[in-house]
This record gives C-alpha cells, structure tokens and sequence, in this order.
C-alpha cells in the first residue's frame, strides 16, 4: 500500500523532482531508490510567512507496490446512433461537458451557439478593443467556450457538492490542458491556452457523432400540449454564419438550456412564452486595478518577488449595512477587457494569460443586490434585477464619448467623491477617462463599494493607493435571473424535457462549476430518455 506524505519545498525547490524523492524517502524509511512512484496529489503555496513555501502532498509507493493510473476517460467514448437527440444551447463549459456526458450515455449532442467559433471570435474582440466595435452575437460572453475562455480561465471552485471535480479537470486534460491542473490548489489554464483546449473538446463531439453549429441564434421554442412539454427550438442564424438557411428548425427529445449569464433575449423568450422564471440575487460593482509588484510586495512582505513564485493574488471580504462587499474573479498578472455584449453599454471583466505576466493586477469588487434593494426597479417584475443592470451599463456608455473607453477614478478620488485630476496607466485597451462614477452608479451601490473599499484598505496594507484604479462597472457576475429546476430530476418542473443548465439558468458561477452542472444535467437527461 502507498504511503501518504506531506513535503514542504522553497519556491526554487518546486520543480526538483530528485529533491522530492529524497524528502518523501526520509518521511517514509524507504531509499530514493527503494521509491517506485511518487504520484503527487496536492500542491498550494502557502505564503502567510515571510518565506512563502509549497505544501505537496503525495502518495509514496515502494518496490512491489502496484500503482496503476486512472484509464482515460474518453477511452470509454463510442460513436452514437443518433436514435436520441438532445438540443444543448449555448456551447460554453456547461453545454460542452454536457455533450460529453451524453456521449458517454450514448446519446446525441446537438450544440448550438449565436456565437462563433473560438479562433473567429478572435477577430470581434477585437473589434471591440481597439474600435469599439461590439458584435452582440460574438464578443468576449458569447461564443465558443463560453465567457471563461477569454476571460482567464480560472479552474478553482468551492462547489464541489456539485459533483466530480476531478473528472471535469481530467477530461481538460485529456483535451490539451496541462496536467497540473489536477494538483494545484487554484488550476489555471490561460486565456491564450484555452481556446485550443476548447477546439479540442468540439473535434470528440464531432468525432463521435455529435453535431456543432455556429451563428445559431434561438428565436422561438418549440412546444407542445398546452406548452408543457418542448419538442426542439427555432433558430436564426447569424448573417456570418450563412452555411445554413436564414431560420432553421430543429428537433429532438429534449432541450438543454446553456445560455450563460448574458442571454438576456432568452430569458425574455421564455417569459413571452409563458415558461416561469423567476428573479435571483447578483452582484454589481467596478473592477479595481494595481500595479502587480504592489500586490506583489504587500501578499509576499518582500520588495523584489522572488523568481520562482506566481504572481500574487488576493481575496477580500467584508460587510457594509449587513450587505456583502467582495473581491470578485481576481486576475494577478491580468488585463481588463470590455466585455458588453451589445452597443451602448460599459462592461468590464478580467483575464489572465497563462503566465500571468502583465505589470497589473485587477479584481471585481462588488456589491450584492437582493430583492430588497429593487423596489425603485419593481415596475419591471421578475426583470427588476436584469433592469437595474441594463440602466447602469447604458448610463455609464452616455457618460462617454460613444467608445468603450472605460470611466476611471484613483482609488482615493473614488472613496473621497471626486474627480481624478489624472489616471494611472492601466492595462484596459480601449482607454480610460476620468468619469464622476460616484455618481453614475445607483447610490446605495456607491455607498457600500466606498465603505468597503476603505474597510479593505484596513485589511490590506497597501490597497488603498493612489496607484489604484477604479473601473466601471463590472455588473456580469452572474445571472440576475434564475430558470428554476425541479431538485431530484433537474428539469422545469412546469415543461417536460426542458433543462435549465449553468450560470445562465443560475446554477452555477465559473468554468469548472458550470461544467459540473453541465455533466450532473446531462446524466438526468440521460435518466429521463431511458424511463
């Protein structure tokens, strides 16, 4: 049997593999050459001392133990016979690994997006980044891979009560991604790594039998018996997409929805159509921005960060009137993008490519929005929240100059209520421009961002700067509206065969979440074909 150790390496020590052989053998009683396998399960940075260190923690097994590896998941893959179809909309973590899982259940995929595909999106961001120029049906939330694949490609969740972690990250792996990912404490892929991963999981859908179609906007549902059971979906494809005839039916034995958090004319498609959504917290804010090497020296209490450890990050927290104030989506070595999805809005987001090597470092800092704080938006229903979120990325987009260029303030300016005289250099594009955000965002949103701002400049010495930038806004954290499921079959319990999926229908939040949900939708779908 394997021996369980714990390893404590220097940051200049993590890749010296004769090393950690040699400290799991003193652990262990055994040679270095007495060890057949090390197979390393676990490795964080713990950086609360003044000498940061890795944990590792391994598994040990000795001559004549037997350590076998895990067969690859999609060894178990066979091509399907098409006799059960299933619709997934949207073509981001949750429909993908929602495709896969059908696979696996012998069952056909047939994913649609609006967007297009990972390398063609390329070309519409930017268009936005450097002219402004948003595609609503492609840009940096719909397309191929969904929102994560352009924005960073943070791997880590709490939700594991979702399900496997470990068979969403494998199955990453087995489609390019590092195999990393399977022991770091906080995965990340990148964004410049991640769309080839993502093109690599849409070839095994194709490859065993499933079906991919871009510029597939969904326009209409098709229903049946008094609309309580759905029967496949009416799209109209994108003027781009032209392989395909101007609207297009399509039918199957159930429909997965995997819209994301942005689909906003899908959630107005089921309402029109008499489907039941209901509305859901979220959080709104703006996107704070440092130099990386202030992060950097304040995380890791040295003026120089060492060559071997990653670029530091940070997670904040705090309440303000028995509200929540929190760090959101932190992205060390980042970049902040724009990420609207239709002309005339501000939306801000951050990314990360792999190395994270930018001199910035940039994080939401949001506030969340409940039911409670809706009442000056109640006049819209269940869309109060969505309302609210619309209303503040169009405000701030008038208070411009027609361009994406960002509303900014200094940190303290922010705080303080005033202007910025000037603005730090920043890593957002399309360019920033002092902007009176104290005043363009609804005040109860302001009040608690600026009291928690200056609370976390409290927490963490060297926050508040002058050197910091505050970006508006960042009001896609998630969906401000929820497709309710039924808990045991995950189906809407009002439509037969109608499977809300993900963030978009508020059940997820992050790529590996979203992927989860996507798998655990799929195996109920499967559930349900087979009686």
């Amino acid at each position: 049997m394997p021996q369980l150790v714990e390893i404590v390496l220097l940051p200049a020590e993590r890749q010296d593999m004769a090393l950690l052989r040699q400290k799991a053998a003193r652990q262990t009683g055994l040679r270095p050459d007495q060890i057949s396998h090390l197979e390393i399960l676990k490795s964080s940075l713990d950086a609360r001392s003044r000498q940061p260190v890795y944990r590792i923690r391994a598994e040990v097994y000795a001559q004549g133990d037997v350590f076998t590896p895990e067969p690859a998941i999609l060894e178990g893959f066979r091509p399907v016979d098409g006799k059960k179809k299933v619709i997934i909309i949207g073509a981001g973590p949750a429909g993908y690994f929602a495709a896969l899982e059908l696979l696996e259940l012998g069952i056909k995929p047939i994913v649609l997006d609006r967007g297009k595909d990972v390398r063609e999106r390329r070309r519409d961001l930017r268009a936005i980044q450097q002219f402004g120029e948003v595609n609503p049906h492609s840009n940096y939330c719909f397309g191929e891979g969904g929102a994560g694949t352009y924005s960073d490609g943070k791997l880590y969740t709490r939700s594991v009560k979702r399900g496997d972690v470990h068979k969403a990250l494998r199955l990453l792996v087995e489609h390019g991604s590092k195999s990393d990912i399977l022991t770091e404490a906080h995965p990340h892929i990148g964004s410049n790594k991640l769309p080839a991963v993502v093109q690599n999981i849409r070839e095994t859908i194709l490859h065993y039998g499933g079906e991919v179609h871009f510029g597939q906007c969904v326009t209409d549902l098709i229903l049946a018996n008094g609309a309580s059971d759905i029967r496949g979906v009416i799209t109209q494809t994108v003027p781009s997409a032209g392989h395909l005839p101007p609207s297009n039916e399509w039918l199957a034995d159930a429909v997965i929805l995997a819209t994301g958090h942005s689909a906003r004319d899908i959630y107005r498609l089921l309402h029109a159509r008499g489907i039941r959504i209901e509305p859901k917290p979220f959080a709104l804010g703006v996107r704070v921005e440092h130099p990386q090497p202030l992060i950097d020296n304040i995380q890791y209490k040295r003026n120089v960060r060492d060559e071997h450890l990653p670029a530091a990050s940070y997670s904040l927290v705090c309440q303000v009137g028995g509200r929540g104030v929190f760090s959101f989506c932190m992205c060390p070595g980042g970049l902040i993008v724009p990420a609207a999805t239709a002309p005339g809005e501000i939306v801000v987001n951050g990314m990360s490519m792999s190395r994270r090597d930018s001199p910035y470092a940039n994080s939401g800092v949001v506030t969340s929005v409940e039911p409670e704080d809706l009442a000056p938006w109640s006049k819209h229903g269940v869309f109060a929240a969505m309302a609210l979120q619309e209303e503040v990325e169009q405000r701030l987009f008038k208070a411009g100059d027609g361009s994406q260029k960002g509303p900014a303030l200094r940190l303290p300016d922010f705080i303080n209520g005033v202007l910025s005289a000037d603005l730090p250099r920043s890593s957002y594009i399309p360019g920033l421009y002092s902007a009176p955000v104290f005043d363009l965002l609804p005040p109860f949103i302001y009040r608690r961002l600026r009291e928690g701002m200056a609370e976390f400049g409290k927490t963490m010495r060297g926050f508040y700067t002058e050197e910091a930038t505050v970006v508006a806004t960042e009001s896609r954290t998630s969906a401000p509206v929820r497709i309710p499921r039924d808990a045991a079959t995950l189906m809407h319990p009002e439509v037969n065969n109608l499977f809300p999926c993900g963030e978009g229908a508020g059940y997820a939040g992050g790529i590996i979440s979203a992927a989860m949900d996507g798998q655990n939708v799929a195996r109920a779908v499967g559930a349900k074909l087979e009686g």
